[in-house]
């Protein structure tokens, strides 16, 4: 069974004129446990809503989207909210993480929504990340190369299946990039998470052995079907 399948995806949003504005369609996307692949594609061009689409956080106009075997569009809001927090670990490009909080208690925070807080699995991750000696430091006091470590390690903290990442590069510097992209590949590998990375950034997606071109996957005005790995 595939991991991960979309079937006749379909979103339009209403334009100021008040005309509906298809932004996604995509007919057919697969992909296996494990894979990781980076969707290229212009900023502004759909790709995020796509993301929030797989999260279960947009609910499509039509189309179905299966992960591990779920039906996202068969669940009620909280199961829905509950897959989510179990099985999905989102890196936002902005980092999104809570500025009044520490770097432990935003992992801390992160695994109580999935129902239980370890403090000793939070720091061990910080270690992993390289930050355990910054578990005390709000984001503020961090650089932005480490605030994006810790955007990381809080994807990850309940060994998601599914690991959506949005331009998670685009504030960094090619040095940054590079150690997170790094990070992030290894410990997806090393705990058997899908990954799906979107980027405009040709150097980021060129790190990746599967790469999926967003402007054929979405068609507006056609249909393509792409199973990843065998193309």
């Amino acid at each position: 069974m595939q991991f991960l399948s979309v079937e006749n995806l379909h979103l339009s949003f209403r334009s100021p004129n008040g005309k509906s504005q298809p932004v996604v369609q995509v007919p057919t996307f697969s992909m296996e446990h494990n894979q990781q692949l980076a969707i290229k594609g212009p900023s502004g061009s759909g790709k995020t809503t796509f993301l929030h689409m797989l999260a279960g956080v947009l609910t499509p106009d039509s189309g179905q989207v299966r992960i591990d075997g779920q039906s996202l569009g068969a669940m009620n809001e909280s199961d829905r909210d509950q897959l989510r927090s179990g099985m999905i670990g989102y890196i936002f490009q902005s980092f999104n993480l809570l500025n009044g909080f520490s770097c432990i208690e935003n992992l801390l925070l992160a695994m109580s929504l999935n129902g239980a807080s370890n403090l000793d699995r939070a720091r061990s991750l910080l270690d992993k990340v390289g930050l355990i000696d910054r578990e005390d430091h709000l984001p503020g006091q961090l650089s932005i190369g480490q605030q994006q470590r810790v955007a990381i390690a809080r994807a990850l903290i309940n060994r998601p299946k599914l690991v959506l990442a949005d331009e998670p590069t685009g504030n960094l510097d090619p040095t940054n990039t590079d150690r997170s992209l790094e990070l992030l590949r290894s410990l997806c590998k090393e705990w058997g998470s899908a990954l799906i990375l979107v980027s405009h950034d040709p150097r980021v997606i060129g790190k990746f052995e599967h790469q999926v071109d967003w402007e054929e996957l979405n068609q507006i005005n056609g249909s393509k079907e792409v199973e990843v790995g065998k193309q």
